[in-house]
């Protein structure tokens, strides 16, 4: 988020040194190499596990059939309530996955997930309802934890192979979760209840594999005491952390150093981040990110609400939420994966790739909203999801080519919290009861007319990039030879195919 090596990698490399003259590699060096593999297996395993939670596709039907809520009190009173402490408990728990070192972080996500689902076996009220949705937002605000885990165990060089291990361990636990839910509605005949008990089962066993995570001795931002110390090579934050170590005067104690640009590194970082997204490509791709993962996330809120009111269904067989779930995560990561493979001049056709994109979700918004057909709701929810996925990772590649790991992170921060305050906007006044209260249908408007605007907007911005690049674009003749076209800068050559 398995056990965390616990020599820093710089004293490998320094005992395995002597091994070159001796021609031959003792056993007893293989240990630290078998250990971290071991320590990522078992992390995928964690992640996999605790992916599996059968009953949660079938949540809205659920709270809609047997636990007797009306639509209203579930669209505009309960769900809500996970837009808001998605975004109360955001900063906090970014903060605290790195200076706490992920495994607590860890340990309260899987606390939550019992908490929830405990709470949708017992409970009976709004407010109980309410109460698992604030801690479904601390679960999704505890994702950070996982997903930076890993770079605690590998060197910075399996960090991208380590990481698309841990995200496909997730993707195939949803994907296993969704198909098992499935399964066991439409062919066990099993109730929404039992589901939910044998999800509180599953995230429990989660709980104990968590307990078996060794806490890293180093982190991203807070804690790289040890990486600094022992010959690493310096990052972002390291660089800054010496340059405050030789203003302070004060090399010896280390500890007091160590306080100091603590505080004062985290402010150098973001106003680094304010000067790199003066980069018309970062500002793009994060516009993207903030608008447009808001308005995903909204629908996929809301979507549940949607088909039960589209084919009213309680605890039968003809719900297939499941089977929708899995098969949109199952497009979601061909698509993704496809989007590597894609291989054009981003910085000139980004914004009409993102506008087009965005177009089309747009329509299959207008006719989810506006067809009597479940199955093709379905349909257009699968194509919605997959469409997102296909920018995911153009949109982290492009963001992220340009800048240290620690950056990136810090960029990703803030993009991903002005995406949950803008989302928590639009829920205070088209959900809310406090606010305007839509129901389910009118609500899927504004998400296709949020859509229709945001593609309208991509589209004229490409428009204007197509004509610079028009009038700006070079003769035939005058295309620079192939000596000058290597005195580019690493990012021109990044964004051109």
């Amino acid at each position: 988020m398995t056990v965390p090596r616990r020599e820093p990698l710089p004293q490998h490399s320094a005992v395995a040194m002597p091994q070159r003259d001796e021609g031959k590699k003792p056993p007893v060096e293989t240990a630290p190499e078998q250990r971290w593999k071991l320590q990522v297996f078992y992390l995928c395993f964690y992640g996999f596990m605790t992916q599996i939670r059968p009953g949660e596709s079938f949540i809205t039907p659920y709270l809609l059939g047997s636990k007797n809520f009306t639509r209203v009190e579930v669209t505009n009173e309960i769900t809500p309530v996970l837009t808001y402490s998605y975004m109360v408990v955001l900063v906090p728990i970014f903060l605290l996955t790195d200076y706490l070192r992920y495994k607590p972080v860890l340990v309260l996500q899987s606390l939550s997930h019992i908490s929830i689902w405990l709470l949708l076996v017992l409970g009976t009220s709004v407010l109980a309802m309410q109460l698992m949705e604030f801690f479904y937002g601390i679960t999704m605000a505890a994702r950070i934890a996982y997903s930076s885990y890993i770079f605690s165990l590998v060197a910075p060089s399996r960090y991208q192979r380590m990481a698309s291990y841990s995200r496909s361990s997730v993707l195939l636990g949803v994907f296993t979760s969704s198909v098992l839910g499935q399964l066991c509605v439409t062919l066990g005949s099993v109730r929404f209840l039992t589901l939910n008990y044998i999800s509180l089962g599953f995230v429990t066993f989660g709980l104990l594999l968590t307990l078996f995570l060794e806490r890293p001795k180093r982190s991203l931002f807070f804690n790289r005491a040890e990486v600094a110390c022992n010959g690493a090579s310096p990052t972002e934050l390291d660089k800054m952390a010496g340059g405050d170590k030789m203003d302070s005067g004060d090399k010896a104690d280390g500890g007091k150093v160590m306080g100091g640009w603590r505080q004062a590194v985290l402010c150098r970082m973001l106003r680094e981040v304010c000067t790199v997204a003066k980069q018309p490509r970062l500002q793009l791709w994060s516009f993207w990110w903030i608008f447009n993962s808001a308005g995903y996330y909204l629908v996929l809120y809301y979507v549940q609400i949607l088909w039960n009111d589209i084919y009213p269904a309680r605890d039968n067989q003809r719900v297939y939420n499941g089977g929708v779930d899995a098969a949109s995560t199952l497009l979601g990561a061909i698509a993704s994966f496809a989007a590597g493979y894609l291989k054009i001049r981003w910085a000139l056709w980004s914004a009409l790739v993102i506008g087009v994109v965005t177009a089309i979700q747009a329509g299959l918004l207008l006719l989810m909203n506006t067809t009597g057909n479940i199955w093709l709701c379905y349909m257009a929810y699968v194509l919605f999801r997959g469409s997102y996925q296909f920018l995911v990772p153009i949109a982290i590649f492009q963001i992220a080519t340009s800048l240290s790991k620690e950056l990136c992170a810090l960029v990703f921060g803030v993009n991903t919290f002005f995406g949950t305050v803008l989302k928590t906007v639009i829920t205070i006044i088209v959900a809310d009861k406090r606010g305007l209260g839509l129901s389910v249908h009118p609500q899927f408007y504004v998400y296709f007319g949020y859509f229709s605007l945001l593609a309208l907007v991509y589209l004229l911005m490409a428009t204007v990039v197509v004509i610079r690049h028009s009038r700006h674009a070079q003769p035939p003749e005058l295309i620079p030879i192939e000596g000058q076209v290597q005195e580019k800068s690493p990012e021109a050559a990044t964004v051109q195919a």
